[in-house]
């Protein structure tokens, strides 16, 4: 099937008299016939479902449709996108190890790689997207397990040259992870360029609606976990009387981990009508994406001849910086986010967004609803100067996500904003 007619039937197909839609499993709990049955799924040796902390019918349906969607073998939703970036990491790492990150990331996810997960001994490199390989290779270390990325950078809107990063990752013998919210797989799919896990905000486009937090991790299945760098895939797991992930469960291994391991430990699994609101969006997704990105396209264009911008950052413009590489990455659309600066700074560009009255001043981006964000003033509000420059974010400097609305209202909301 072709993706867009993944979006409607991958991951659940009803049999004779069953529900057409994916139906709510409201239930903590499953019932089987033996004692040696609920045993063997202690054992990972036999399917079903344990506990709603690690699996549901409906959530299943939905990773097995988002897998699908990215070409993947497996996928693990949870709770929030900042779980999932959690997760995915820490199924590689521990203490005492070490994985580069790209500083053009979202600004949470800086505050868990700087902060929170350096509190657990695990430390994080930043560097420039931009840098050479030699540059970036110098920041590997001997404990170096992983490095992370984002397609598409929020708010700075860089494109990630993944096949870069996925090359210089491998001659290391560690995994690419990118964070492919922003583009989705409508409009990126990381894994054909050489990225080894993806990650998502599903809150964002995939959910589309603002109406429900979540996330998601997806395994390529691609990755050598038996290199030599990561003997928790290849030794005894002790908690499940000896599996070897890497022997027993073969190109799933790391997304089987993740979930029997990581989420049975944290417990950040998203419930059963999380998922089914998800799959909602997840059903309109192609043909958001395409609006989203044709709405955005017509707004960079009034942005870019508007005598009250400073600077313009969108890729789907011929005059922007990362055009030639979206056109590699991204060539049915850049999304519907846009990152500017008015002249005049931080003052200007806050008088600016108080005086929108169609687009919503929230903390939230790619949603149905034009909406506007000052980030420095909100979610990457705990960055240092140095940390926002790095970020590409300047004091005036507004995050701008596109609806759908009728493209001329959303110009009009604007235009009377700049006059005001």
């Amino acid at each position: 099937m072709r993706i867009e007619t993944q979006c409607l039937h991958e991951g659940y197909s009803p049999g004779n008299g069953d529900p057409r839609v994916v139906p709510i499993v409201q239930s903590t709990t499953y019932t089987y016939d033996s004692t040696e049955h609920i045993g063997k799924l202690f054992d990972l040796t036999a399917q079903g479902h344990m506990y709603s902390r690690i699996s549901n019918p409906t959530v299943a349906a939905v990773e097995s449709k988002i897998a699908a969607l990215e070409g993947g073998v497996g996928a693990l939703c949870t709770t929030s996108g900042q779980a999932a970036s959690m997760i995915s990491l820490l199924n590689i790492l521990k203490s005492g190890d070490h994985f580069i990150s790209t500083t053009t990331i979202y600004g949470g996810t800086v505050n868990l790689f700087a902060v929170t997960m350096k509190r657990y001994g695990i430390e994080c490199t930043f560097v420039d997207p931009e840098s050479s390989q030699e540059d970036i290779q110098e920041c590997f270390q001997e404990n170096t397990r992983a490095v992370f990325g984002e397609t598409l950078a929020n708010p700075a809107l860089t494109v990630l040259d993944i096949e870069k990063f996925a090359k210089i990752a491998h001659k290391n013998n560690v995994p690419l992870i990118v964070d492919n919210t922003f583009a989705t797989p409508i409009f990126c799919r990381p894994f054909e360029y050489g990225a080894d896990i993806i990650v998502h905000s599903t809150s964002k486009y995939m959910d589309g609606h603002a109406v429900q937090l979540g996330g998601v991790i997806v395994d390529s299945g691609n990755f050598d976990w038996t290199n030599g760098k990561f003997p928790e895939f290849t030794e005894p797991d002790t908690s499940y009387h000896g599996v070897i992930y890497s022997k027993d469960f073969g190109t799933a291994a790391y997304i089987t981990k993740a979930r029997v391991q990581l989420m049975r430990d944290i417990g950040a699994y998203p419930s059963a009508n999380a998922a089914f609101l998800l799959n909602l969006g997840l059903e309109t997704l192609p043909i958001r994406m395409e609006r989203h990105s044709e709405n955005a396209l017509d707004v960079a264009k009034y942005l870019e001849s508007s005598p009250y911008v400073e600077s313009l950052n969108y890729p789907g413009l011929p005059s922007d910086a990362y055009h030639e590489r979206a056109q590699k990455y991204l060539p049915k659309g850049a999304s519907g986010v846009i990152t500017f600066s008015i002249k005049g700074g931080k003052e200007k560009a806050v008088h600016f967004m108080d005086s929108l009255k169609l687009a919503s001043n929230v903390v939230h981006v790619a949603d149905i609803r034009t909406c506007v964000l000052h980030p420095a003033s909100a979610t990457h509000r705990q960055l240092s100067d140095e940390q926002l420059i790095a970020a590409g974010i300047t004091p005036g400097t507004i995050r701008l996500s596109v609806g759908l609305e009728n493209i001329h209202d959303i110009i009009d909301d604007l235009d009377q904003a700049f006059k005001a």
